[in-house]
């Protein structure tokens, strides 16, 4: 079947703001920490749209270099953030895709592409509703509308969010209130809006003994029994029963390495990795010492090991700022008539780095296919999420 030219164009009108502005972000490859083009797209949408735009690269030396842009319409307040990254993660294997992964295609009234769902999707949604709120408020507008779109969510988070919140501090920004456009809905648009995080403590454990050959063990010493024994530790140590914000904390060990191919040889040594979700009952400070104490009860005085935290964790948090939950769960509620649940499960998102500049909260797509062959998102999910932070808009500044 042959497209004209005049097809095309009236397809092209028929296709609302936020798919347009989805598509067209999809089709920049910016897989992590690449731009792809992404930002410098929305740079020119915004631009377009009166916002002052500002494009800010980071370093550190090990990280790569990452691109992130700040773009803001009004001076006064209240002051309202839009959240997100425009970088994604790797397609995997482009053949196996029913529509190449950065072509954009809409079938069926559903776009797909990596980044559909996890977040251009988001972005878009609240590019085309501020763009729009603006258009109608015109030159009145007392408030403010900003976006901090970051290019390193999916990778290490060191050159993005942290590094662009620092940055807006020094120039005097200051914000009021923040929505971070993750997929937080776990089976249809409307069922959660996450105000909280448990927080994340990663660790590594290491036990070493003397290499040796395995048909003489009197002349090495085995590290892996030792080992176990203290992940047996670990996989037991009960951290809490959760509360009502809270689900319960959880560890759990994620690998155990000896870097040992052979069957013949008694390692030199062995290493565990673990991770723990914990609510507010913890610091990650309190945490560690927790676990400290139950792995060194565990050793005893007949195991050697050595006990490394790392230090990119995040404390958990809650936001009870109500005039941000109330605007858009009430938003949720008249675009979907779904009471959406205040949660605070799943993982870690960029909102741990904004908690500590203003009250902030997540809300987005529906994830199901998030970071999945075929990522996808339904046209009409896309249209309603616009709808929600347009009306969001609306009554948060009438009310401010």
């Amino acid at each position: 079947m042959t497209v004209s030219s005049a097809d095309a164009a009236s397809t092209e009108r028929d296709l609302t703001a936020p798919v347009r502005i989805a598509r067209d972000l999809i089709r920049c490859p910016s897989v992590t920490p690449e731009e792809g083009g992404a930002l410098a797209f929305l740079a020119e949408l915004l631009e377009g749209a009166g916002f002052e735009v500002h494009r800010v690269t980071f370093q550190t030396p090990g990280t790569p270099d990452v691109e992130n842009l700040f773009a803001r319409y009004g001076r006064g307040h209240p002051h309202v953030a839009f959240a997100g990254h425009t970088d994604v993660v790797p397609p995997g294997e482009e053949t196996s895709w029913t529509h190449a992964p950065f072509s954009g295609e809409i079938a069926d009234g559903v776009l797909y592409g990596r980044g559909a769902v996890d977040m251009k999707g988001g972005v878009a949604a609240f590019a085309a509703a501020a763009i729009d709120f603006i258009a109608d408020a015109g030159e009145t507008f007392p408030g403010a509308i900003s976006f901090l779109i970051t290019g390193d969510e999916e990778g290490p988070a060191v050159n993005g969010t942290v590094r662009l919140m620092e940055w807006c501090r020094a120039r005097g920004e200051r914000f009021d209130a923040c929505i971070v456009g993750e997929p937080t809905n776990p089976q249809t648009l409307g069922d959660a809006i996450k105000v909280g995080r448990r927080g994340s403590l990663s660790g590594t454990l290491t036990v070493k003994g003397k290499q040796g050959h395995v048909a003489y063990p009197h002349l090495a010493e085995n590290p892996v029994p030792g080992l176990l024994r203290l992940c047996a530790a670990l996989d037991g140590l009960h951290l809490d029963d959760g509360n009502e914000r809270f689900q319960p904390s959880n560890l759990e060990i994620v690998g155990i390495d000896t870097g040992n191919p052979a069957f013949n040889v008694i390692p030199e040594k062995v290493g565990a990795r673990f991770n723990v979700r914990f609510n507010d009952t913890w610091t990650r400070e309190s945490l560690a010492r927790h676990i400290e104490a139950a792995i060194r009860e565990a050793a005893g005085n007949t195991v050697g090991y050595e006990l490394v935290f790392r230090e990119d964790g995040s404390d958990s948090f809650l936001t009870n700022d109500t005039a941000l939950i109330g605007a858009l769960s009430a938003a949720v509620a008249a675009e979907t008539g779904r009471q959406p649940e205040l949660s605070t499960g799943g993982g870690t998102s960029d909102a741990r780095f904004i908690k500590n500049y203003c009250p902030v909260v997540e809300f987005g797509l529906v994830g199901q296919t998030m970071h999945q062959i075929d990522e996808r998102v339904a046209l009409a999910d896309l249209e309603t999420l616009a709808a929600i932070y347009r009306r969001f808009l609306s009554d948060y500044f009438k009310a401010g």
